[in-house]
């Protein structure tokens, strides 16, 4: 039997519409390619966790298990919802990094598990697919993890009126670039800039002639050279390398997948292309990522959206950021990443809706509450009024370098720039690449 899905459901009728009318109810019974929809007896709120746990993005999901085993501590026997004790529960699916499975996954937690509300993060690769399903299905959603542009346009999103479901909360294209530029004029270079752009949501969005890098790095007298966009995993970056060498790129950017970008780098170093700054975003934002990469990692500069000397702490568990990092090292032996807190912060603003609605199985109060969040959490306020369009709220970014405290020690990510953030503190000065 195939399950009703968003290629599936009648036009113009939404899950939610269908369980709430009789005659819905009725087209649900007549038509055998609708299954009957899941229904819970139970008053236990549900939540639904999309992540890539496999696949090229499964660094993005290294502290999910960190991430639910402190969630259920925190919460225990559950959450007060007018008075009343209300268990939770956390159902994971896999997105195994592909935008079809993710919305497979996001399908069946609505229509197989009947959850509440649905979180995801990790790319748009992930937030897309997720989102759309939950808002055509009619179900809650919250989403981090993607630069607002790609998520908000990238689904057809209209600034007038937004979406009725589905809320994010992240930096933009205007924070990156402001982050970049800034952090570029500290050294002096040439300003010539090569691109790394895949075509893919990001690389689509970054690369636009619109709202992306290219007009701002005109205005600023960049000189910007564009291959166009690559298509990913790419094993054979040689075309770029001549190209940048022959118009002398002193600056390269991008935001690349990391096997993409280490194969790139790797190429580079055989082939005596030597930049003096490379800011790549996805490819050298996590401790992982780094390892693999190795020595030639030392100067490799990259965006960072939270740190444990982010000024921030947990609405859930009352940690400090440091706190938290501490924490997931602790019981993981693994250095935090930036995932790390986000992937928190999803929980601390799903929770604290759910505490402001009227419990399970009352989509549109839950929807409400999640709409009306205003919310001090670890990675920042939290408050989809304030959006530059609806149904978005940012959080803040500053950019940072992987640094070699001694001689011997292993890299750390310390931050250099905080043009666009400057409750933010800087810890070191940006260093050329070696």
């Amino acid at each position: 039997m195939r399950k009703t899905s968003l290629l599936s459901m009648p036009p113009g009728v939404t899950r939610r519409t269908m369980l709430k009318t009789g005659a819905g109810l009725a087209a649900l019974g007549a038509a055998s390619a609708f299954p009957a929809p899941f229904v819970r007896a139970a008053k236990t709120f549900k939540i639904g966790f999309v992540s890539p746990k496999t696949g090229p993005l499964a660094v993005f999901a290294e502290s999910d298990d960190f991430t639910m085993a402190q969630v259920m501590k925190a919460i225990g026997s559950g959450i007060t919802v007018d008075g009343a004790q209300i268990p939770v529960e956390i159902v994971y699916r896999d997105s195994q990094s592909s935008s079809n499975r993710a919305a497979e996954a996001a399908s069946e937690l609505i229509l197989d598990e009947g959850v509440d509300l649905v979180v995801a993060a990790s790319t748009p690769a992930t937030t897309n697919p997720v989102a759309d399903q939950c808002e055509v299905n009619g179900v809650p959603c919250i989403t981090n993890d993607t630069p607002w542009q790609p998520h908000f346009f990238g689904r057809g999103g209209d600034p007038a009126t937004g979406f009725e479901w589905t809320y994010h909360f992240f930096w933009g294209l205007e924070d990156i670039i402001g982050s970049f530029t800034s952090l570029w004029s500290n050294l002096e270079t040439n300003k010539v800039v090569g691109s790394l752009w895949p075509n893919d949501s990001d690389g689509n969005a970054w690369g636009d002639p619109k709202i992306g890098f290219p007009p701002v790095l005109a205005e600023q007298g960049y000189t910007l050279v564009d291959l166009g966009r690559f298509q990913s995993p790419a094993d054979d970056f040689t075309s770029y390398l001549i190209d940048f060498k022959a118009k002398g790129v002193e600056i390269v950017t991008g935001v690349a997948p990391p096997p993409d970008f280490a194969n790139f780098w790797a190429q580079a170093g055989q082939q005596g292309f030597k930049p003096k700054i490379a800011t790549v975003a996805k490819a050298s934002e996590f401790p992982a990522a780094i390892e693999a990469i190795g020595d030639r990692a030392e100067g490799l500069s990259v965006e960072v959206w939270w740190s444990p000397v982010h000024p921030f702490s947990s609405s859930l568990t009352g940690q400090s950021s440091a706190e938290l990092a501490a924490a997931y090292t602790a019981a993981t032996g693994r250095v935090w990443s930036m995932p790390l807190a986000f992937k928190h912060s999803l929980f601390e603003v799903a929770l604290d809706a759910m505490k402001r609605s009227a419990g399970p199985g009352e989509p549109e109060a839950l929807r409400d509450a999640i709409a009306a969040t205003n919310l001090a959490s670890i990675v920042g306020p939290v408050n989809f009024q304030t959006g530059p369009v609806p149904n978005i709220s940012k959080t803040p970014l500053v950019t940072g370098q992987w640094q070699r405290p001694a001689a011997g020690k292993p890299l750390e990510l310390v931050i250099v720039d905080n043009a666009m953030a400057k409750d933010i503190p800087v810890q070191a000065e940006l260093k050329p690449l070696p």
